[in-house]
Parts: C-alpha cells; sequence; structure tokens
C-alpha cells in the first residue's frame, strides 16, 4: 500500500532529478512582475503608469492600456446596474474580438464569474451550460441571435447583450479580415453591448483583489455524460502565467506583441491571448480566427515576437510559395501544439530556415489545471526533445509535482514505468460546480487523477503516453464519445449508440458512431439524416460519421464493448 510518506519521498526525488536536468539559463523560481495579485489589478496599474502604451490591435484599430481599463470598468458599471455583483455568473459566447478582452477583464474586476461558452454550440449544448452554471446575463455575437432566441427562454438568462466581430476594428486594416467577419445582420431586439457601455457609470470598486476568488467556470468534457465546470480562482490564473511564462517566455516584456488566434473561450486561449499577455505587459494582435495570410501580415506589420501555432498552422504557412515575401524575422520563439501533425525534425528546420525562430513544443495541461503544466524550452540542443520517444513534455513548470500511478490500484508507479499521470499544483481545478462526487473521485489527498497514461523516466523528465479516457482530438478540439452518446440518445429512433475514434490524416481523428435504430421506427432514417440531425444537434467538429448496425456488442452490466467496435474498423 502507497503510504503520504512513500509519495513525498518520491516527489523529493523526481524534484532533486528535475534540478539536475534544468535548463542552463531557465529560471528555477515563480517572480511577479507586479506583485502576488489578481491580474486585474495588473491591468490597473499598466494603465496607470503607461497609460498610452498598446495592448490591443484588431484589425486596423490600436486600443491602450487606459482604454482598455476605461471600458472594462464600464462593462463592469454596466452588470453592477443590471443587478449582478461578486460570484454572479456571466457567459460570452463570441469569437475573438475586443468585446471578449473587455468583458472578460470587467468581470474580474467585479468579482463576478465568467462562463465561457463555444460559439460552434448547438441548443442542446448552449442550454445544458446556462443551465448548469445558472448564468444570468448572456454577451453574444450577432450571427448567433437565431440560437440564442430559441433557447433563451429554457435557461436563467435573465439580461442579453449583442456584439459583432467587426464593431470595434478599424475602418482600414493592414491585416486582411477572414471572409465573413462581421456580415451577420445585427441581432433584433437585443440590446447593443457597446451602446449599453457608453451610458452605464464607470465601475469604481471596490475591485475583487481575493486570489481565492473563483474567476471562472471553464467547462471540459465529460467521459459519462455532458460537460463539467472547472472552477478556478484568480489565484489559478495568476499562477499559471506567472510559472509558464517564467520559463517560456523568460524575456517576454510590454515590447513584445503576442500574435493569438486561439479562441480566448479555450483555456488555452485564455491563457495565452487574454492572460499573458497582461502578465508579461506585452500588447496582443488578436485574430478573429486562424488565416495564414492574415497572420503573416498581423506578424510583420506588428513586429509579433511570441506566438502559438499549431503545427498544423505552420506547416501550411511553410507550404505557401509567398511565405518568403513576408516579414517574419521579428518572431523570436515559436511554440507549437501538436495535435494532428507532429512537430519533428524536418518542420522545425524548414522553419528555422524561414523565419530564423524554432518551433518548441508548448507544453502539457487540462482545463483541470488551467493548462501549461510542463515546458520544454531550453531542450531543444540537438533535438533533443524531439530524439525522446515516446511523447516528450519536458518538466514540470515551478511549484507543480508530477507522478505515475496506478490506475486501479492507486499504488505508486516507480521511474520508468506508465501509469496514470497525477498532478499536484496550485490551479488545479478547486472543484466541480456542483458536482462533489466527480470531484471526490478526480482530486484525492491533494493530487488531480488525470486518467491520462503517462512515465516520469529515470531523468524527471515526463512523457504523455496517451488518454485512457475516451476523449478524442478532432482538428485538436477535445470530443468525447460519451457525450456524442447521450446526445444520439435523444433521437427519437436511436435504440443505443457506440462512439469510438478512427485516425484521420487531415483532422488527426474522427468520432465514429455505430448506431442501433428502432426497427419500427427505421422508416426513412438512414446515415444521411442522421448524420443531418447531428448537425443540427451539435457542433460540427463533433458530428460522427454514422454507421448503422442491427446490433451493438453488450457486456453482461449493459455497457457498449468499445473493443469490438474498434475491431469493425
Amino acid at each position: 500500500m502507497t503510504t503520504t510518506q512513500d509519495i513525498e519521498g518520491q516527489v523529493e526525488e523526481i524534484r532533486r532529478l528535475q534540478a539536475e536536468n534544468w535548463p542552463e539559463g531557465i529560471p528555477r523560481e515563480i517572480t511577479h512582475r507586479l506583485g502576488k495579485t489578481p491580474l486585474s489589478q495588473y491591468l490597473r496599474q499598466d494603465a496607470k503608469t503607461r497609460p498610452d502604451d498598446a495592448m490591443v490591435h484588431y484589425y486596423g484599430r490600436t486600443l491602450s492600456y487606459a482604454e482598455i481599463d476605461e471600458m472594462s470598468d464600464r462593462f463592469a458599471g454596466l452588470l453592477q446596474e443590471r443587478g449582478l455583483g461578486a460570484g454572479d455568473r456571466v457567459a460570452l459566447m463570441m469569437g475573438n474580438c475586443p468585446q471578449y478582452l473587455i468583458c472578460f477583464w470587467g468581470i474580474m474586476k467585479l468579482g463576478a464569474i465568467l462562463v465561457p461558452v463555444n460559439p460552434m454550440f448547438k441548443a442542446i449544448e448552449l442550454t445544458y451550460q446556462l443551465n448548469d452554471s445558472q448564468a444570468s446575463l448572456l454577451v453574444f455575437q450577432d450571427d448567433l441571435a437565431p440560437l440564442v432566441e430559441q433557447v433563451a427562454g429554457e435557461t436563467p438568462v435573465q439580461t442579453l447583450f449583442a456584439t459583432g466581430a467587426a464593431e470595434m476594428a478599424g475602418e482600414s486594416s493592414p491585416v486582411p479580415r477572414p471572409d465573413g467577419m462581421g456580415q451577420a445582420p445585427q441581432a433584433p431586439g437585443v440590446e447593443r453591448l457597446l451602446n449599453a457601455m457608453k451610458s452605464a457609470k464607470r465601475f469604481d470598486g471596490p475591485d475583487c483583489t481575493d486570489l481565492d476568488a473563483v474567476a471562472a467556470l471553464n467547462y471540459t468534457g465529460g467521459t459519462t455524460g455532458m460537460p463539467k465546470g472547472c472552477v478556478h480562482t484568480h489565484g489559478d490564473m495568476l499562477y499559471t502565467v506567472a510559472a509558464y511564462c517564467g520559463v517560456a517566455m523568460a524575456e517576454a516584456s510590454p515590447e513584445d506583441v503576442v500574435v493569438s488566434f486561439f479562441p480566448m473561450f479555450w483555456i488555452a486561449g485564455e491563457d495565452l491571448g487574454l492572460l499573458a499577455p497582461v502578465y508579461t505587459g506585452a500588447a496582443v494582435c488578436i485574430l478573429h480566427r486562424w488565416d495564414a495570410v492574415g497572420w503573416m501580415t498581423a506578424v510583420q506589420s506588428y513586429r509579433g515576437s511570441i506566438v502559438t501555432l499549431l503545427v498544423d498552422n505552420a506547416v501550411e504557412i511553410m507550404q505557401r510559395d509567398d511565405a518568403s515575401g513576408y516579414d517574419l524575422s521579428s518572431l523570436r520563439g515559436t511554440s507549437v501544439c501538436s495535435f494532428v501533425k507532429k512537430l519533428g525534425h524536418d518542420f522545425r528546420n524548414d522553419w528555422r530556415a524561414l523565419t530564423g525562430s524554432t518551433m518548441v513544443e508548448a507544453s502539457w495541461g487540462m482545463t483541470e489545471t488551467n493548462t501549461c503544466d510542463t515546458f520544454t524550452v531550453g531542450m531543444q540542443t540537438d533535438d533533443y526533445d524531439l530524439e525522446q520517444q515516446p511523447v516528450f513534455v519536458g518538466l514540470p513548470v515551478p511549484g507543480t509535482d508530477i507522478i505515475i500511478r496506478d490506475f486501479d490500484t492507486g499504488a505508486l508507479k516507480p521511474l520508468g514505468e506508465s501509469g496514470e499521470l497525477c498532478v499536484r499544483s496550485p490551479s488545479v481545478l478547486k472543484s466541480y460546480w456542483n458536482k462533489p462526487e466527480e470531484t471526490a473521485h478526480a482530486i484525492r489527498d491533494g493530487w488531480l487523477h488525470t486518467g491520462d497514461i503517462g512515465m516520469v523516466n529515470e531523468r524527471g523528465y515526463v512523457h504523455f503516453l496517451g488518454r485512457r479516457k475516451e476523449m478524442l482530438k478532432v482538428n485538436g478540439m477535445p470530443v468525447f464519445p460519451a457525450e456524442i452518446e447521450m446526445l444520439l440518445g435523444r433521437h427519437p429512433a436511436i435504440l443505443g449508440s457506440g462512439v469510438i475514434g478512427r485516425p484521420d490524416e487531415r483532422k488527426g481523428e474522427v468520432p465514429v458512431a455505430f448506431i442501433h435504430v428502432d426497427p419500427a421506427k427505421a422508416d426513412g432514417i438512414d446515415a444521411e439524416t442522421l448524420t443531418a440531425w447531428c448537425r443540427e444537434q451539435m457542433a460540427g467538429f463533433k458530428v460522427p460519421e454514422i454507421r448503422l448496425v442491427e446490433s451493438l456488442p453488450m457486456t453482461t452490466t449493459g455497457k457498449v464493448k468499445k473493443e469490438e467496435l474498434t475491431a469493425l474498423l
């Protein structure tokens, strides 16, 4: 039986090994640029000391620190006028734009709780998240108006504000706008966010300065049902960026420009496009969505120096005949995430030849930990990181411990053996929102049991070997078979389903649904009609390939035998 003493003994041994192998020049300790206080106070301080410095670039418009501070105060004041205060949930459902950032910082100042919502959601998904979080106010993007109108009456939302993706863009821009941006008609009968903010009294405090106060419910998919809200605090956010920026962006300063297209409703987009720029004092150039020409133009026009890409994005750029015509020399480092295409020697060499920057795997992390739990910066000498097998994710960031335990018994695994990756970190979720049993199962004695397969080797380096959970990655987006199965169960003709993934060269993985249809209701039901139904019920990246079967292989306890479905592929 593994005891606490056994665990702490191994933790100390792993820390010793990691100290011996710590990359030269990478800080070992966490420092805080403007003190140990919520990041909204970093915005406040910078707005006072350098009010005219650029904070946001967005398609031809630049907003200063003072402007963002003032606008986020007005949004916080608007929330107050509508009866909201500390602890109330505020949902944001929009793509990347300055309004998202302004609302985010207003929520943080007031002490309300952010509920980021994926704008690709369909009615069932949106209704569930608004009801689960009990959000009373929703800010949404114009093109989502029909969806919001459809579900609002079935949720606790009392106040709606609409805004457009192009409303805060400049009249002209060196960065081309992506197709369709801002072309949706304004939401009829819904109050305009920017107009309401103009007439709102500016929030004058007191600001939320409690690091232990809940800041956000970041939803993650569930393997046993619908998504769960990860309860994260202001302290979680501060620790995440302080620890990660300290090792991966140690030289970042107010002179830097972050170029970010990662969706801000996604935890990685929140970290990279919202939190890290404010923590470092850098400006951020926001892209509404990924666009290769727009990205290259943004780097060239604003001298972008800090970027994070999917490997797929970098490959798309390198394959363009016109890529060498853009000045990308300002890039000091390129972090990448390997979801579909994986970082390799050729990609690294070609990127270095094009930009002079080295592609480095970003980190391993989870929504439950606010992401960014490990780093690989400084481990690229002779491509050391790429030579390690299997998937090498480097060392834990300062303040984080990782151990490996047996999935079934919880016994501590020796170094070099694989098992369940368990994390102890200041930014581990405090609970799953209103789910005490799932919280108790995931967090035991201060350790988050991730369900992921990992290994810590004899030098203290961490390897990620895969997900024991059924979670799939479709174009980098998490997809949970249990959630798809739950949604499929709403179809009146479907008796049962089993969803698994199959490898796909372009998307990484594709969900495949084996469906048993009720013979009495089978008229007119085929793969095509079910696919069309799925497109109405769930986000596009979740829509599965449909394979109709006469029966599903079942265990004696009533569960689908997924391994037999895999054999059918």
